[in-house]
């Protein structure tokens, strides 16, 4: 069953551990279609997250942050790994759930490059035709941890905010 974009217009951190075990799908260009189990992710929160993008403020870069829950928000980092996200919550309450790992793929920049996400994904709706979220039915049991990569935002640092499948 395909998640409909009202599953992304609730609260980031309701929404990240929910993404845990359902599925992300890909259909590429040339017709495959690959099913992967979603089994890590990071929340970001707010302007008020220094870890978060939006703590800078709204930017052309930024945009889709704000915008209302289900869009793509997709950043280049260290000039060479696609980092992708899920927007959630409400219009102008900037949000999102960076997607760190699933089943096989470990690390947000092995699996953007696994699953060939490229920024042109950047603001595209949830679901696309090339890629969505499905509801298996599963209910995994995970872990809470600080995030990782973020040690310049102070506190938030170390809010627990990575769901990790255990």
């Amino acid at each position: 069953m395909v998640v409909p974009p009202k599953f992304f217009q609730r609260d980031v951190l309701v929404v990240a551990p929910d993404l845990l075990g359902k599925r992300l799908v890909r259909k590429y260009d040339h017709g495959a279609v690959e099913r992967f189990r979603i089994t890590e992710v990071e929340a970001y929160r707010g302007e008020e997250d220094k870890a978060c993008h939006a703590a800078k403020g709204r930017t052309k870069r930024t945009e889709a942050l704000y915008h209302t829950g289900g869009e793509i928000y997709v950043y280049l980092i260290y000039g060479m790994y696609q980092m992708l996200n899920f927007v959630t919550g409400k219009e102008n309450q900037p949000q999102a759930i960076l997607i760190r790992g699933v089943e096989g793929v470990s690390g947000p920049g092995k699996l953007t490059r696994r699953l060939d996400i490229t920024a042109d994904f950047y603001g595209e709706k949830m679901p696309s035709p090339r890629i969505w979220v499905e509801d298996a039915g599963e209910k995994p049991a995970y872990q809470t941890t600080p995030r990782i990569g973020v040690d310049y935002a102070g506190e938030w640092r170390d809010k627990p905010w990575r769901f990790v499948v255990t």
